[in-house]
């Protein structure tokens, strides 16, 4: 995508998810990063056509220039419109959320974590290229602006902490306590 969608627009990728939509295909939510750093969303729609012989020749269309013709922008959005990402009810692992732009556009992630990056990524765009914290409602916060000082470098990091003091607390009790008597 970086280098068929992106690279030819002057814009560098820096976080995508796959979303769901009701055509088909595979679509995306990606944020890139322009010259001038404007900060897009776009919706990233890609359609594989079946290889189609072309007329007077025996040869299919290869695999890789199908791939290259697939991608297509369907929506575009700047970062300094966005004025809210409701995340709907940060009770229930729902991987819906809400981006307000003039409009609302309903985004449905594929996973809730992956919801939860898309999140984290526009957080930090919007701190260091539109010097303005971006509105969050309805979101489980801690896993948004990390409190502690390993959060921040991910979720397996903080998956694999869990499971080091899990392992320690069941060592700790398999191992035998003398009895004065």
């Amino acid at each position: 995508m970086q280098r068929v969608l992106f690279r030819p627009a002057k814009h560098r990728l820096v976080e995508f998810i796959e979303i769901e939509e009701p055509t088909p295909g595979r679509h995306f939510l990606c944020v890139s990063v322009g010259q001038k750093k404007v900060v897009q969303l776009s919706v990233v729609h890609c359609q594989i056509s079946q290889s189609t012989q072309k007329s007077g020749s025996k040869k299919l269309q290869t695999k890789r220039s199908s791939i290259q013709e697939c991608y297509k922008r369907t929506e575009i959005w700047s970062l300094h419109d966005l004025t809210l990402v409701d995340g709907r009810d940060p009770d229930v692992d729902d991987s819906c959320f809400l981006l307000h732009f003039d409009k609302v556009r309903t985004v449905t992630a594929v996973t809730c974590s992956a919801k939860y990056t898309m999140v984290r990524a526009l957080v930090a765009l919007c701190d260091r290229y539109c010097q303005r914290p971006l509105n969050l409602q309805n979101f489980d916060f801690p896993y948004i602006k990390p409190t502690t000082y390993y959060s921040n470098r991910g979720d397996c990091v903080v998956l694999s902490q869990i499971c080091f003091y899990a392992c320690n607390l069941v060592c700790l009790s398999m191992c035998p306590v003398p009895l004065d008597a």
